[in-house]
């Protein structure tokens, strides 16, 4: 890409980001978009009071950046969660990695680059030059001036790794300080026993009772026995959202007397006309409950959720094993109930596993098929070769603002476009793989999107470029830092029009802005007067944003030094991104789990990888440089960044998985003197009760309580 393309592609990206937020700021205003934009304040009766607090007007609605530039960290931990100050952090951590990486890339690597005569630069035509003069590409081969950037390479993971421990080292900090001034959670008390063992003439709650009353007499409470309700669960969810719906239709206003209102194309009636309709619907769905209902007893499942007096006696039960035989009474840390994952329980072992291979099938098949738009995208970047594929192109190919757009912009977009269908497939595969818990799945889809990233848009994308046509080199591994380092440096262009289009443009237009969100609301206007759906406030796609953020780390880092042109655009993405989605957690999102900032390790491990590709493809452009001096001398580099990780693994990674000992027993005694603890305990007798076990009258208007479908154990 030359320079030129470069710098169409930036600035359409720029006046797209200056429009989406010229748009949000008058679409903000309005008080009928307060659904839109300010979700999580609707739901919790603030928008008035938000509305009225001054955002009327153009120049004084842009206090959201003021708001929430200032909120302090305690008020988004307070309001949001351990998990959104976390996912705060890997902005903060990005800031100031490519701060440091910026003045030291731009003012001190880009000027060597630059001045280099690999290249010939002809200073006088420099627009039409390739960004390939900015790069480490441009230094005379077996020059000493590489011996700058080896030092750099040297120096900068030193910084990172600095800064990676000392993040750590905060947020398990953190970890221990939000534990001890959080309430008691259901979680801390519970633990998952699975594996039951049938007894004759019992009942699995019996023998629950009995084996814990026994060994744990002193510390058992109480317990609630699990049942196989898929079919009920569905059934509940349907009489759920009917429900909701006639609520939220009853709340509205609507004029009396106006026929147009009252239907819309023929696909809205009347008020009286739906509420009818949904209070039918909803005495046939209660009716299939109850069928349901009479079969329900006999699908126990053999586990259950058992609760105990202390947190230290759960941690002890879910740590040991627990019966003679290791596959019986199996145990482990139970989620939060809000956080559980029911269908877990009404699917077999066999039907688990089946899933598993299943799910690995098919992440091998969606990787191979997004080598098509991989493919699109690259040849979009070669003029010559679309030239040749599509010769009925080569007149308006000539066209010089058709050339950077096409070569600059596109790209970058039609990449980003099939990249978005991803992430909904990645929570489908996880939820079937068998986890228990909505944070599980939502982490093993992060983990899973991450790694499809790094490889479908920076592996496949360097590859497709410059190697495809040489498999055989991937087959030698004593070659791979030498593909690499051809191959890396000459997709940097296109990875700076990416971080533009996918990284500034998006997270106006999509996070922002929410442009899809406001496309559907204006085609339901258009279709229907009104819609009768419950305002849902929308919770942080973890699994979608942190590995977006994270790829922006890997182009910073292992571009550094090779080409530190695109260091700024990665810079300013951190500093858009920690104003934009600050506003979004306090306004937008409210979280629907809560792990305890157990994210953060998966963005440590990433960072590490990102360390030591970095240090293999400097290997390799030493070599290719005829620098083999340095490049011997940068070997010993990723053995100690793994060292690093090995160690920060062991110091860290413990208070990620639990709590220990001491907090927990000093946290039990401060429960001592607390007087609400006995109310808590109540609760959490019937805490893990399935929502499925529970029947909404809803249908009843004068009886607003629900009325338990199985008796409940203790």
């Amino acid at each position: 890409m030359i320079l030129s393309a470069l710098l169409t592609s930036v600035g359409i990206n720029v006046a797209l980001c200056f429009l989406f937020l010229i748009l949000y700021t008058i679409l903000r205003n309005r008080p009928s978009n307060a659904e839109l934009y300010v979700p999580r304040l609707v739901a919790e009766g603030k928008f008035q009071e938000y509305y009225a607090s001054g955002v009327r007007g153009f120049l004084s609605s842009f206090k959201w950046v003021k708001r929430a530039w200032q909120a302090t960290e305690n008020e988004l931990l307070e309001n949001s969660g351990l998990d959104a100050v976390v996912f705060m952090r890997i902005f903060i951590f990005g800031l100031r990695v490519f701060r440091f990486a910026t003045i030291v890339g731009i003012f001190i690597l880009l000027p060597f680059n630059y001045m280099g005569n690999q290249l010939n630069i002809d200073f006088t035509d420099l627009p039409n030059k390739s960004l390939e003069t900015f790069s480490i590409s441009n230094v005379d081969d077996g020059s000493n001036r590489l011996w700058i950037h080896f030092s750099a390479v040297y120096i900068f993971t030193a910084v990172v790794c600095y800064l990676l421990y000392s993040e750590y080292d905060d947020i398990a900090a953190l970890r221990l300080s939000y534990f001890y001034s959080s309430k008691p959670r259901p979680s801390q008390f519970t633990v998952l026993v699975r594996s039951i063992p049938v007894t004759a003439g019992r009942s699995f709650s019996e023998t629950i009772e009995r084996f814990f009353s026994e060994y744990y007499p002193s510390t058992y409470l109480s317990h609630s026995v699990i049942h196989r309700t898929g079919k009920l669960q569905a059934l509940v969810n349907k009489a759920d959202k009917t429900y909701k719906k006639l609520v939220h239709l009853d709340s509205k206003k609507y004029p009396q007397q106006n026929s147009k209102r009252g239907c819309c194309l023929g696909i809205c009636g009347r008020k009286a006309e739906r509420v009818d309709q949904y209070e039918k619907k909803l005495e046939d769905v209660e009716g299939d409950m109850r069928a349901e209902q009479l079969s329900l007893a006999g699908k126990e499942v053999p586990a259950a959720f058992v609760s105990f007096k202390t947190r230290f006696s759960a941690a002890i039960v879910s740590h040991l094993q627990q019966g003679v035989k290791p596959t019986d009474w199996v145990t482990e840390p139970a989620p939060d109930p809000q956080d559980i994952h029911w269908p877990f329980f009404s699917a077999s072992f066999f039907k688990r596993w089946m899933c598993n291979i299943a799910v690995v099938f098919t992440c091998l098949l969606i990787t191979i098929m997004f080598l098509v738009p991989v493919l699109i995208a690259q040849g979009l970047t070669n003029l010559a070769q679309l030239e040749t594929m599509l010769p009925f192109l080569s007149g308006i190919l000539r066209l010089e603002i058709v050339t950077q757009v096409v070569t600059g912009y596109l790209p970058s977009l039609i990449l980003e476009t099939f990249l978005d269908l991803v992430p909904p497939v990645m929570i489908v595969l996880s939820s079937i793989q068998g986890y228990i818990a909505l944070s599980q799945i939502e982490k093993s889809a992060c983990i899973k999107m991450l790694w499809f990233t790094v490889w479908n848009v920076f592996f496949a994308n360097v590859l497709s470029g410059s190697a495809l046509y040489r498999i055989d080199v991937l087959l030698e591994p004593k070659r791979i830092p030498e593909l690499l380092a051809v191959a890396v440096p000459g997709q940097a262009s296109f990875f700076i029009a990416y971080v533009v289009t996918s990284g500034w443009t998006k997270t106006f237009s999509s996070e922002l802005f929410r442009v899809k969100r406001l496309m559907l609301n204006i085609l339901k206007g258009s279709l229907c007067c009104d819609s009768d759906d419950e305002l849902e406030v929308p919770s942080n796609p973890y699994h979608k944003e942190i590995p977006r953020i994270l790829f922006f780390s890997l182009l910073g880092i292992t571009y550094f030094f090779l080409a530190p042109l695109i260091l700024p655009f990665v810079m300013i993405y951190y500093g858009l991104g920690y104003i934009i989605y600050r506003n979004q957690l306090l306004n937008v999102y409210s979280p629907k789990f809560e792990t305890g900032g157990k994210f953060w390790p998966v963005v440590h491990d990433a960072t590490i990888v990102f360390l030591v590709l970095m240090h293999v493809i400097a290997i390799g452009i030493f070599g290719l440089k005829k620098l083999p001096s340095a490049s011997s001398l940068t070997i010993p580099l990723p053995i100690l960044t793994l060292l690093f990780h090995g160690y920060c693994r062991r110091r860290f990674l413990p208070s990620f998985k639990g709590f220990p000992a001491e907090c927990m027993i000093n946290k039990d005694r401060l429960d001592q003197n607390d007087p609400t603890i006995s109310s808590f305990y109540e609760k959490l007798s019937t805490a893990y009760q399935d929502p499925a076990m529970e029947r909404v009258r809803h249908s009843e208007a004068s009886e607003s309580s629900t009325t338990p479908l199985l008796t409940s154990y203790r």
